[in-house]
């Protein structure tokens, strides 16, 4: 389905749960992140793309006289109602809702109060497979509210306002990344994103024969011990021994002069983000180039690094890896690896076009032999950042 057949779909969900027709409809994109991971925190590189999934959000102006919003979605639940008349504050932690409230308090805040009206959500993005389901609600959200407003945001302004809705009403300290590409992706390029200036670029990937492979190993290992808190303060201790503000400042040889003065674990981590930083710059070197070869390497040694050295894997990721590898480029995979923050979740693959089916079959009849686990797969170009579907 195209984005404008899915924008019409959720009209019809609208008229149907509303009794009218919508006035405006937004969408936002789910991304995955083809190469770049755990370097965000340490004012690295990410190479994110938006892919052809999106949360579409359908509204209308409300009919009653009351000073409230009225957000429905098409996942099912009771209808969620948000008095305007009084201060907004975060739900319960845990609560869907939370990301679309944090946004409404932003614009409230910058005085941009939208008044009431009546919305429906539909997401075609995975839920907790690490592809961003959260910032395209936050983002479609805060792209509804410009068009209701007829205030536009800058593009960066309109990324960290969602990112902000994320941190402070539903409790989860991202980084940039996810917003920013949900708001600046673009049809037919990937995103590189310096996470210390925030400066981006656009590079091109028009090839049509290529396309990005997403599966879902459909697991997600809950780890005690706050494994991400754990590996943010050994990445700040090896910047520490290393006398720079971040890993970002760091190279190979610093690192290996410095080994004897780390501990072994701290070391490896900041190995990872290092030698991943410099992965990230190359693999999107050989993007620009339609080099696929060694992009695909790229992908399979920061696949290694993030197992070994960052030990954020899991069996499951590394089993579609490893399938990937021996299909091989004879058999249209160039590269994969996970993608997101590790234990479960989703890879990436750089495949041919003409060859997806069958590597699709492949990878799913031989992840399930081993897993005993039906994956989910779906192949994306990169698509659009935020829209504006019905003004």
């Amino acid at each position: 389905m195209t984005l404008a057949d899915l924008g019409k779909s959720v009209a019809d969900q609208f008229a149907k749960a509303y009794n009218r027709q919508p006035r405006w409809i937004a969408a936002a994109p789910g991304r995955v992140n083809i190469i770049g991971e755990h370097t965000d925190y340490n004012d690295g590189f990410v190479f994110p793309m938006a892919i052809e999934r999106y949360t579409v959000v359908a509204a209308a102006p409300s009919n009653d006289k009351v000073n409230r919003i009225q957000l429905r979605s098409t996942a099912g639940g009771p209808s969620v109602e948000i008095d305007l008349s009084h201060p907004l504050k975060p739900a319960k932690k845990g609560t869907w809702f939370n990301y679309p409230l944090g946004v409404i308090a932003g614009f409230v805040a910058r005085g941009s109060n939208p008044g009431p009206f009546d919305a429906l959500i539909h997401s075609t993005v995975p839920l907790g497979g690490g592809l961003s389901s959260s910032a395209a609600l936050e983002v479609s959200t805060a792209t509804l509210l410009e068009t209701i407003t007829g205030k536009k945001l800058d593009p960066v302004d309109k990324a960290l306002l969602s990112q902000k809705a994320e941190h402070e009403y539903a409790g989860m300290p991202c980084g940039i990344m996810d917003q920013f590409i949900s708001v600046m992706g673009k049809k037919d390029h990937i995103l590189l994103l310096d996470c210390r200036s925030r400066k981006t670029e656009l590079v091109p990937m028009t090839d049509p024969s290529i396309e990005i492979l997403i599966t879902n190993t459909n697991v997600k290992h809950e780890l005690t011990g706050g494994e991400y808190a754990k590996r943010r303060s050994q990445c700040e201790q090896a910047a520490k021994v290393l006398g720079v503000s971040s890993l970002r400042d760091a190279d190979a040889t610093k690192l290996e002069q410095a080994r004897p003065k780390m501990d072994e674990t701290v070391y490896r981590r900041a190995k990872h983000v290092i030698s991943e930083i410099e992965r990230t710059i190359h693999a999107a070197e050989g993007v620009r180039a339609s080099n696929w070869i060694t992009v695909g390497q790229l992908m399979y040694a920061s696949h290694s690094s993030l197992r070994d050295d960052y030990e954020v894997s899991c069996p499951e990721l590394d089993a579609v890896v490893e399938i990937a590898q021996t299909i091989g480029s004879k058999g249209g995979v160039f590269g994969c690896r996970m993608t997101g923050g590790g234990f479960g979740g989703c890879t990436v693959a750089l495949v041919q076009s003409d060859k997806v089916p069958a590597i699709s079959a492949r990878v799913a009849a031989e992840y399930e032999k081993r897993t005993k686990i039906k994956p989910t797969l779906f192949v994306s170009r990169p698509a659009d950042g935020a829209t504006v579907l019905q003004s």
